[in-house]
């Protein structure tokens, strides 16, 4: 990159908010097309403030992707949960809502005053448009508009790509002029061990009915490269937290089936991200009201 191209290079974080299950990890993995954030079509997914970059000839996206903001946190892990969220918009250059194709409910007008007081740039996507009649979008986009908060407003399918490039655009244009944060080639910041726990976290919640997933945790205890022990794979330990003995005991299963599905299922996803061979072991401890222990949430890694 010459001095001259350097000029006109912009780059910025970008924080994605919206309320519980409206696609914001979906829309972070598909941009940058590679799956960083954990998707499942239950809410609250995502736990964690997630890095993923999107560098173009003069444009490097460095995205926030945020747990879903909810009407009332029920424990500490939501008000964690919250709190991060929060965080994700103080510390953006552009603030980027995902909202339902519907009229805007009590929560998506929080996250609109928040985005105001925070008196950063912002767009609004609203989303699974296909899902919907044309002529319902207008009213939807009159409501938003109202606000006086949004520079733009899309409204895009994520899931079918519609309108997404145009959306990235208008990033684009609201990114302040900068070098590049990281390498061109870079994807996200977060660690390998960092993703396996995704994955697994991921698999929970589609493996396992509403409660479990919500009353788990994963922490991974071991990772080992190239184990000569466990014949040149990978070596994962990982641990699944969770409050309860009778939610250890579903988690297992009869005679453990259901355990050797999850790991199956994950060991397969893992190898695929990482490129190479993996050992997974997978065990069970109850940990009764970590999500009630600040501590706890802490050493977790949220």
């Amino acid at each position: 990159m010459d001095a001259s191209s350097k000029d006109n290079f912009k780059a910025g974080y970008v924080a994605i908010v919206g309320k519980p299950n409206v696609g914001k990890s979906t829309f972070l993995n598909n941009v940058i097309n590679f799956k960083v954030s954990a998707i499942s079509p239950k809410p609250q997914t995502t736990r964690h403030k997630i890095l993923g970059i999107l560098t173009g000839e003069d444009f490097q996206m460095l995205f926030l992707d945020t747990p879903g903001i909810m009407k009332e946190p029920r424990h500490e892990l939501d008000k964690w949960l919250l709190k991060r969220a929060f965080e994700a918009i103080d510390d953006a250059d552009v603030v980027v809502m995902l909202a339902e194709p519907e009229k805007p409910e009590e929560i998506d007008i929080r996250i609109v005053e928040k985005i105001k007081e925070s008196k950063k740039p912002a767009i609004l996507l609203i989303n699974k448009v296909d899902t919907v009649n044309k002529s319902s979008i207008l009213p939807i986009i009159d409501e938003f508009a109202k606000t006086e908060t949004f520079k733009e407003i899309i409204p895009v399918s994520v899931l079918k790509h519609i309108n997404v490039d145009i959306a990235l655009n208008s990033i684009k244009e609201l990114l302040p002029y900068s070098p590049p944060f990281y390498p061109k080639d870079a994807i996200t910041d977060k660690t390998e061990r960092f993703l396996v726990q995704e994955i697994l976290r991921e698999k929970l919640f589609y493996l396992y009915g509403e409660e479990i997933p919500y009353a788990s945790a994963v922490e991974i205890d071991i990772f080992k490269e190239k184990d000569e022990n466990h014949g040149g794979k990978d070596y994962i330990r990982a641990v699944i937290h969770v409050e309860k003995d009778n939610q250890k005991k579903i988690i297992i299963g009869k005679e453990g089936n259901k355990i050797k599905k999850l790991g199956t299922i994950a060991r397969q996803e893992i190898e695929y991200i990482l490129g190479r061979p993996v050992y997974l072991e997978l065990w069970v401890k109850v940990s009764e009201n970590w999500r009630k222990k600040p501590g706890f949430i802490r050493d977790a890694g949220y």
